[in-house]
């Protein structure tokens, strides 16, 4: 999506960078703030899922996008982590009425997020951009709950949650096996790497003592052959 930073009046500019910046300096409880400084009027956000709900634990990453309009024209919000909710159609926009008709220029965007993460808690059938999430909802909410639960799991825990996702600690991961009985796997890598030099410090000493050997031989060579010249005298 084009960026509207030229489209915007400078005093409506300078309104949205001093809220952006004061969002950042001090976000809603459980949202983080990524503003960009190339383009102030797409706003880059990560919300907790709320305790109590199929989304707790996940972190889903969103953004808010000013148009040309703003403040007279609400901004329109999408989720980029899938989610399975009754208020996020399949493309991640997000149906709320704060970002319709109830909509007012002196909201401002704390309001705007506070409300998304309130839409996780308090999901509205009645306005489904998802029609089976809807559905269940209302006729099943177990099933409701399972699926939901089950997208949090895959796309906004650990590092499926992307670049807003929790990053993984180094020790998390596969881990080298231990051997109890082979003292070279037990000690790891460096045991590998000790072998080559012991095999090479082997090959060393043989080679020095086969070049004595050698030496030896031919100094008995030409003693003898010596000996020889000696008598023919």
């Amino acid at each position: 999506m084009n960026s509207n930073v030229e489209n915007l009046p400078p005093h409506i500019l300078r309104l949205v960078y001093k809220e952006v910046s004061a969002l950042a300096a001090d976000p809603p409880e459980g949202i983080k703030i990524y503003p960009s400084e190339e383009d102030i009027t797409e706003l880059h956000t990560s919300i907790e899922g709320p305790e109590g709900t199929p989304f707790a634990g996940g972190i889903f990453r969103m953004r808010l996008v000013l148009g040309k309009d703003f403040p007279a024209v609400p901004p329109k919000g999408y989720f980029l982590t899938k989610i399975f909710h009754p208020n996020v159609g399949h493309k991640g926009e997000i149906c709320v009425n704060v970002l319709k008709k109830d909509w007012k220029a002196e909201l401002g965007l704390r309001h705007v997020l506070l409300t998304i993460k309130c839409l996780l808690i308090h999901p509205n059938p009645e306005s489904a951009l998802n029609e089976e999430a809807g559905r269940l909802l209302l006729e099943d909410y177990a099933e409701y709950e399972s699926r939901a639960r089950l997208l949090t799991e895959i796309h906004a825990m650990g590092s499926s949650g992307g670049t807003s996702g929790t990053q993984q600690d180094p020790n998390d991961g596969p881990q080298p096996k231990k051997h109890a009985g082979d003292p070279t796997k037990r000690a790891g890598p460096s045991a590998v790497t000790a072998a080559p030099l012991g095999n090479g410090a082997s090959t060393a000493n043989s080679s020095n003592t086969n070049s004595s050997s050698g030496n030896n031989t031919v100094a008995v060579k030409k003693k003898a052959d010596k000996k020889r010249a000696l008598r023919r005298l």
